[in-house]
């Protein structure tokens, strides 16, 4: 395929959207192609991956010694309870043909869905198992925001009802034809679906949840900062299965996203360690982990739709968008957010959008818009989709940390978390005294 022919096809949106089952079904006749497949399966693996461990050990890592077991079990639940609930309801609800919100139940439980149904050139049972790791890593992205003092029962419930009410409808309404993918918004691998709608409920929830005890008195550090590295390490190799997978095909869009997701990500971190330096006066690791973060937020919406220049520009002011979002904004918003989770990845996913709709164009070096579509439109409509999953997102975790509160509690005693949740929640000590 040339390169004319992949910016015509970019230029449409069916290089993010190739994996929708209306696509893959008017598609005749539907050949395997065994490398795709081999390359959709590793994609699969590698998001899988980002989660556990990637996303455990990088959290684990930031909070405190007493409460690292807590971070790794409820990372580690959530994704099993993800992954189940997948397979039930959710696949279906998200990508089989519905409304603009929601799809149906035609393939709960995967009802439907043979080992031979193919999607495009790749079997269907590939895309259900890699949509659900994207699904796992969103909610796990989420409980960095409440750790160290949420009840381990209020985890599960809170994203059983999140994952339903928020998840499933944005991800069906971005990637399986639902309103904003009628409305034209571009978001190839996530930054709407997973990044600002995890980090506006992590958000959420701390608000309810409030401070931790001593926030602001006593020094709350990362506890193992080499567990954060190897987490980030983890986090960098496994993204390059999350935007360039999303390609849906082992092709010219998957080689620009896989090429962009490097120039991002190594932009962000210079921009965002040289700002922590000038801040400062010593450039720190954390601060390299957290702009290799950065990038890789902020390129995720835009890395199969921008040229390598606009993703290095993407890049460069992503670091700087994640360090101001830590440094000031958390300042302004008084909010105890352990993690960061909405100072990187919901900053950095709104600079993504907004930014995928201006280096899209073909006159920057992206590969275009749809026809008749200006630069004015388009960042219009990235606006319009990174509201709208704000205020959806928004209003399910409310309703969903409320609904928990009410049945089993949010918080633990004060006692019980000064004394740590990794003793008290789950009866274990990461170390020994």
């Amino acid at each position: 395929m040339g390169w004319d022919k992949m910016k015509k096809l970019a230029k449409f949106g069916l290089a993010s959207i190739a994996l929708l089952p209306s696509l893959a079904m008017a598609a005749a006749p539907a050949v395997a192609d065994k490398a795709d497949n081999a390359f959709m399966m590793i994609c699969t693996a590698l998001v899988l991956f980002m989660t556990i461990p990637g996303i455990a050990l990088f959290y684990g890592g930031l909070i405190r010694g007493k409460n690292v077991l807590s971070m790794l079990t409820q990372v580690a639940m959530t994704f099993a309870m993800v992954c189940v609930v997948w397979m039930v309801y959710g696949y279906s609800l998200a990508f089989s043909e519905g409304n603009a919100f929601f799809g149906s139940f035609d393939w709960a439980m995967l009802k439907g869905i043979a080992p031979t149904t193919l999607m495009g050139s790749f079997y269907q049972y590939i895309h259900v198992a890699f949509q659900a790791s994207f699904a796992c890593i969103t909610v796990g992205l989420i409980v960095g925001a409440i750790a160290e003092r949420i009840r381990f029962a209020a985890v599960l419930i809170f994203v059983l009802i999140w994952l339903t009410f928020a998840y499933l409808p944005i991800a069906h309404m971005v990637w399986a034809g639902g309103f904003l993918a009628q409305d034209g918004a571009l978001d190839f691998a996530g930054g709407t679906v997973v990044h600002i709608n995890a980090a506006v409920a992590g958000l959420v929830g701390a608000y309810l949840l409030g401070k931790r005890a001593g926030f602001g008195k006593e020094a709350f550090k990362p506890h193992n900062l080499p567990m954060v590295f190897t987490g980030t390490a983890i986090l960098y190799f496994g993204w390059f299965g999350f935007n360039a997978g999303s390609a849906g095909t082992a092709n010219e869009i998957a080689g620009l996203a896989f090429l962009n997701t490097v120039v991002a990500t190594a932009g962000a971190m210079l921009t965002w360690t040289f700002g922590e330096w000038a801040l400062r006066g010593k450039p720190s690791l954390l601060g390299v982990s957290s702009g290799a973060i950065a990038g890789l937020v902020a390129i995720t919406p835009a890395c199969g739709y921008v040229g390598v220049g606009g993703a290095l520009i993407i890049g460069l002011v992503g670091g700087l968008a994640g360090l101001w979002g830590v440094t000031t904004l958390k300042k302004w918003l008084r909010v105890d957010d352990p993690c960061d989770v909405f100072g990187v990845h919901g900053v950095c996913g709104i600079v993504g959008c907004i930014l995928t709709g201006v280096f899209a164009s073909s006159s920057l070096g992206g590969v275009g818009y749809a026809e008749g579509v200006t630069m004015g439109h388009q960042v219009w409509v990235q606006l319009e989709s990174v509201a709208l999953t704000i205020v959806w997102t928004a209003v399910v975790a409310f309703i969903g940390f409320k609904v928990a509160d009410m049945i089993v509690g949010l918080r633990v005693p004060e006692d019980q978390e000064r004394e740590g949740l990794d003793v008290n929640s789950h009866g274990e000590n990461a170390y020994n005294q």
